[in-house]
């Protein structure tokens, strides 16, 4: 299976993170999947491809070659997919994903979140959805979409996406 990982690309993120995402990447080679990821060679990303690489996996890394500006790319990649748009580049991870897992990230990690769940509920694609919630990190957001759809704004979430505490739960969820 190809899971796409959404994740920051930050050099500042505590460890405690980090630690999961390195840990993620180990248990996704272990049982044979290919991470498809924004080919950051930091944060988030960065860490989750270095268990997949250091565990002997495969990745699929995606971006616009002007990235690198930002933030360093990943070398040890199976494969590397320029693009020329972020736009491009989520619709890249869209076709080369099987499932998707939003591990602890910034802005662009919850616009690519917002745009994988709004399309799932659009029926453009029927591919499983997993909020890594590290540590908690993700509570005030999941409070803010319950409220939503308590009042009515939304559809129920589970019919859109999952949320997992462990590494465990989320490849509960990928083999349901």
């Amino acid at each position: 299976m190809n899971i796409c990982l959404y994740g920051s690309g930050s050099k500042k993120i505590d460890k405690i993170y980090t630690d999961e995402a390195y840990k993620l990447g180990c248990k996704m080679a272990e049982e044979d999947h290919t991470l498809v990821f924004g080919g950051g060679d930091t944060g988030m990303m960065g860490a989750c491809a270095k268990g997949v690489h250091d565990t002997g996996g495969k990745s699929i890394g995606i971006a616009p070659e002007w990235i690198s500006e930002f933030e360093p790319l990943c070398t040890e990649c199976s494969k590397f997919i320029y693009v020329d748009s972020m736009n491009q580049r989520k619709q890249e991870f869209l076709n080369n994903s099987d499932a998707f897992i939003i591990s602890p990230g910034g802005i662009g990690t919850l616009d690519e979140f917002f745009e994988i769940i709004t399309l799932k509920k659009l029926k453009k694609h029927d591919k499983e959805i997993i909020v890594f919630n590290i540590n908690h990190f993700y509570d005030t957001m999941l409070n803010m979409i319950d409220e939503m759809n308590q009042k009515g704004f939304l559809y129920k979430q589970e019919e859109i996406f999952k949320v997992a505490e462990d590494i465990d739960e989320i490849f509960k969820h990928l083999i349901q």
